[in-house]
């Protein structure tokens, strides 16, 4: 028993001893370390599990709000030369009410005159050479002007 207390207390023995129990430490820490390494990790990859699906269940309402968004731009901007038209049409009935310019665009568009007065018509010598449908307004009979005028104003409309 001697032999295997002084074994047991040897220097030898005890450093093998202590490499032995440092090493368990060691391990025991490593160990722990990797644990708290993969349990970040799985940590790391949940949250960017629900990044990635956050971003994905956003992204389409993103895109029909920016969709939106330029579809009621665009509307804004339709009313607004909608209403100019509007403006624009109001004043030209504002003017067709006037008697005197109703009465100017009459004798001008087709060729009325008043009783009493001389109507004459002036004809360029390069459009006389022309076929008779690309001749002039004073050429055509009045009914022809009238349908001209109505086809503008309907052209103009679109």
């Amino acid at each position: 028993m001697a032999v295997k207390d002084r074994d047991r207390f040897s220097t030898a023995t005890r450093i093998k001893l202590l490499g032995e129990q440092t090493a368990a430490r060691v391990y025991r820490s490593q160990t722990k370390r990797q644990a708290r390494r993969s349990r970040l990790t799985g940590r790391a990859a949940l949250l960017a599990l629900v990044l990635c699906t956050l971003i994905v269940a956003l992204a389409y309402p993103m895109r029909q709000y920016v969709s939106q968004r330029a579809e009621i731009a665009d509307l804004e901007r339709e009313k607004q030369k909608a209403s100019e038209r509007v403006e624009q049409l109001r004043d030209l009935k504002a003017r067709w009410q006037d008697d005197a310019y109703a009465e100017q665009q009459i004798r001008q568009r087709l060729h009325y005159v008043l009783p009493g007065e001389t109507g004459f018509v002036v004809i360029d010598p390069d459009a006389a050479r022309q076929s008779r449908a690309d001749l002039g307004a004073a050429d055509r009979p009045w009914y022809a002007n009238v349908w001209d005028g109505v086809d503008k104003s309907d052209a103009s409309d679109q």
